[in-house]
């Protein structure tokens, strides 16, 4: 068993855009990331802080709209148009969850595609379809830099990815479709799941559930990648796969935490950096 070091992926990944980003400071060219969080969710909080911190990193500029939870719809999407006329900003994400009373949908498609630096809005989304695409959503690209980091090749292989989220699992089997893989797409209605996941060459777990995938769902020799980012009875965070269980039984695996998380900023900022390209028209 090797251990894909999510920490070290990252690492280069953000040294790559902080290179570019200074090449193109000396341009003139500022990068900037608007971020707007709404309430105070605890998670999404940790989550805003670290975003700002790796803009610091790569030498963004970064923007904070910190709004209260009683913020209207009719007020966010007006705050999301002005950010989508700001020329500073090449950049636009909204943290999710949003309070109940805003429809997430309705603010998704108000971003405009060019600063969609999530790859949520359904253009993108239909880009990504057919392989034609700019940004990619973070997580499912973050996977494939971390599968791509192994020297495994997904061409011909088969991959499940268990979890069919519009943010993790469907854009995930298209992007390893897009890399030859044979995919197939499982979740909590699919029958006799183990069955299925054992025949993987490359797992991808997604589920939301805590040692979900055990020992005897996986071939001995496969990529396990876990995507889950859960509390265990005693509070502890862990994925979706009993990492103890399955550690000698995979070719490679990503630990929780360390594996997957840290590649989700890394693509983001990687994102913004096309975003920036795109809109000063540099290839």
């Amino acid at each position: 068993m090797a251990l894909i070091d999510g920490k070290a992926v990252s690492a280069a990944v953000k040294e790559k855009v902080r290179c570019e980003a200074e090449g193109l400071k000396a341009q003139g060219i500022h990068i900037g990331l608007a971020v707007i969080i709404v309430g105070d969710d605890p998670a999404s909080r940790v989550y805003v802080n670290n975003k700002k911190k790796a803009c610091q990193a790569v030498g963004f500029d970064s923007y904070e709209y910190a709004l209260p939870a009683e913020t209207t719809q009719t007020e966010l999407l007006e705050l999301v148009s002005k950010l989508n006329a700001d020329k500073n900003v090449d950049g636009i994400l909204c943290q999710l969850p949003l309070p109940r009373h805003i429809d997430e949908n309705a603010i998704i498609n108000a971003i405009d595609p060019a600063k969609d630096v999530d790859a949520f809005h359904p253009q993108n989304v239909g880009h990504i379809m057919i392989g034609d695409y700019a940004f990619l959503p973070c997580t499912p690209a973050g996977v494939m830099e971390l599968i791509a980091s192994t020297g495994v090749e997904v061409k011909g292989k088969n991959c499940v990815v268990i979890g069919r989220s519009n943010i993790v699992g469907k854009p995930m089997a298209m992007l390893l479709l897009h890399e030859h893989g044979t995919v197939t797409i499982t979740h909590s209605r699919t029958v006799d799941l183990p069955r299925i996941t054992r025949n993987a060459d490359i797992l991808v777990a997604a589920v939301g559930k805590a040692n979900f995938v055990t020992a005897d769902m996986i071939k001995e020799g496969a990529v396990v990648i876990d995507v889950g980012m859960n509390r265990n009875a005693e509070g502890k965070l862990c994925g979706d796969v009993d990492f103890e269980g399955c550690k000698d039984k995979a070719s490679y695996i990503t630990p929780v935490p360390g594996g997957v998380g840290p590649m989700t900023i890394a693509m983001l900022m990687k994102n913004t950096l096309t975003a920036a390209k795109m809109h000063n028209g540099i290839n």
